[in-house]
């Protein structure tokens, strides 16, 4: 999965993820990606620099983020 040792980090190289597969979030354009790893994290990297950099976050990290979403916590971010 990870080129060299095989060790995950935040902040590798996206492109160093292999045999993983990437979802966008949202229709078309540059956007957010995210993938699932073999040990249940999941890395999240920009659509638009598919070599940059990976932030790698747990499973109950992405939760909190969707469900934060879901209920609106960001929303002022936005206006």
């Amino acid at each position: 999965m990870a080129a060299g040792d095989g060790a995950i980090y935040n902040g590798m190289p996206a492109g160093d993820l292999t045999d993983v597969q990437w979802r966008r979030a949202g229709a078309g354009g540059d956007g957010v990606e995210m993938a699932r790893l073999p040990g249940g994290q999941i890395a999240v990297r920009n659509s638009a620099d598919p070599g940059g950099p990976a932030l790698i976050y747990t499973r109950a990290e992405i939760e909190a983020l969707i469900g934060g979403a879901q209920d609106g916590d960001f929303d002022a971010l936005l206006a």
